[in-house]
C-alpha cells in the first residue's frame, strides 16, 4: 500500500533530522580531543607586555572601532606604519600602504528605510611588509590579520579587541620573533582592511600580488585569538592540506594551549557544525588554490558586540596563544618546501 504523501514527507524530514543529528554528534566527537599539549610551554616566549599593549591601543576609544574609511581606521594605519617600521619590515615598493577601493552592498541597507544599499569605500588600505628569507627568498609565507572592525553604530562603539586587534597583535609578535630569528622563506606580514565588509583586503591583495602566485606557499591567518575561557583554540585548513596537520601538532606539543582541528568541513557533512573555510581572510586564499591555516576561537558573548573590549580578553590565554602561533610559524618555515 502506498503511504499518503504527508507521511512520506514526515518520514523524509525525520530521516534528515536523524542524519544531521548523527553527523553533528560524530563531528563534535572528532574535534572533542585536543592535540597533545605540554604541561607547561617550552616554546619561545613573546614579549607579553608589548603584545597586550598593541591590543589595548587598537581597541581604545581613540581608534573608534577602526571601521574602514573612518578616522579611527586612519589612526590604525598610522599605528601599523609605526610598528612595521620599528620592526624593520621591508615594503613591496615605496610604502607599506597598499590602497584599494571597493563598493559594499548591504542587504540590511536594502531592507531598512533611509539606509544605502551600496556604499563606496574609495580609501581602503592594506599594510604589507616582509622579512626576506635566507634560504628560500623566492618562496613566500603570508601571515595575515585584519585590522578593521565595525566602528560606531547607532552611537555605540564596537572596539573589536578580540576581533581583531588580537590577530594584529599576534601577527606583530610573530614579526618581532622573525626579526631576531631570520626565516628560511620570505615571510610576508599583511594587515588587511575591509574584512568585515566582505574580505575585501584579502581579495585586493591577491588581485595584485607583489610576487608570482606560484611562489606563495601558505596563508597563516589570525582572527580572534585572545578570548576563550576553556584554554582552547581551533585551527582550520588541515582538511584541505593534510600534510600541515603534523606540523601544527609539533607546535601544539610544545605549548600548553588546547589546539583543536576542525571547522573546515562542509556543514552538510557535519550536521550544521560551522564551516569556517570562508569565514575570514584565508577564504580568498583558499578560493585561489592557496593552502591556509586559520587560527581562531569559537564565537563568544562579546563577538560583534560593544563589549568586545580589552578588559574582556584573557591575557594569560592570549599570551600562550601568541607563543603557540610563533611556534607554528617557525615550524612551517622550517619544514615547508
Amino acid at each position: 500500500m502506498k503511504l499518503p504523501r504527508r507521511w512520506r514527507i514526515a518520514i523524509l524530514f525525520a530521516a534528515v533530522g536523524v542524519y544531521l543529528l548523527a553527523a553533528r554528534t560524530l563531528e563534535l566527537r572528532r574535534v572533542a580531543l585536543p592535540l597533545p599539549a605540554a604541561a607547561a610551554a617550552i616554546a619561545p616566549a613573546v614579549d607579553g607586555a608589548r603584545l597586550l599593549d598593541d591590543v589595548r591601543t587598537l581597541a581604545s576609544a581613540d581608534f573608534g572601532g577602526r571601521r574602514t574609511g573612518s578616522e579611527g581606521s586612519r589612526k590604525a594605519q598610522a599605528f601599523l606604519q609605526q610598528r612595521f617600521a620599528a620592526l624593520g619590515l621591508i615594503p613591496f615598493g615605496a610604502a607599506y600602504a597598499a590602497p584599494f577601493s571597493f563598493t559594499h552592498a548591504s542587504i540590511k541597507g536594502l531592507l531598512a528605510h533611509g539606509k544605502a544599499y551600496k556604499t563606496a569605500y574609495p580609501a581602503a588600505a592594506n599594510y604589507i611588509g616582509y622579512i626576506a628569507g635566507s634560504a628560500r627568498p623566492q618562496h613566500f609565507i603570508v601571515v595575515s590579520a585584519h585590522y578593521d572592525h565595525l566602528g560606531i553604530k547607532d552611537g555605540r562603539l564596537y572596539p573589536g579587541a578580540d576581533d581583531n586587534a588580537s590577530g594584529v597583535a599576534a601577527m606583530l609578535a610573530i614579526a618581532a620573533w622573525f626579526k631576531d630569528h631570520p626565516p628560511r622563506h620570505t615571510i610576508v606580514f599583511a594587515a588587511f582592511d575591509g574584512e568585515e565588509l566582505g574580505l575585501q583586503g584579502a581579495r585586493a591583495f591577491l588581485a595584485a600580488l607583489p610576487f608570482p602566485k606560484a611562489q606563495l606557499a601558505l596563508d597563516l591567518n589570525l582572527d580572534m585569538v585572545s578570548h576563550n575561557d576553556r584554554n582552547e583554540i581551533y585551527v582550520a585548513g588541515t582538511r584541505y592540506t593534510p600534510a600541515l596537520a603534523p606540523l601544527v601538532a609539533q607546535a601544539a606539543a610544545r605549548n600548553s594551549v588546547n589546539v583543536r582541528l576542525g571547522h573546515d568541513r562542509p556543514q552538510l557533512l557535519t550536521g550544521t557544525v560551522e564551516d569556517w573555510t570562508g569565514a575570514s581572510d584565508h577564504g580568498p586564499f583558499h578560493e585561489a588554490g592557496v593552502a591556509f591555516l586559520y587560527f581562531g576561537v569559537e564565537d563568544h558573548a562579546d563577538y560583534h558586540a560593544p563589549s568586545d573590549t580589552f578588559a574582556h580578553i584573557n591575557p594569560a590565554f592570549f599570551t600562550s596563544v601568541a607563543n603557540l602561533l610563533v611556534d607554528v610559524a617557525a615550524t612551517l618555515d622550517a619544514h615547508l618546501k
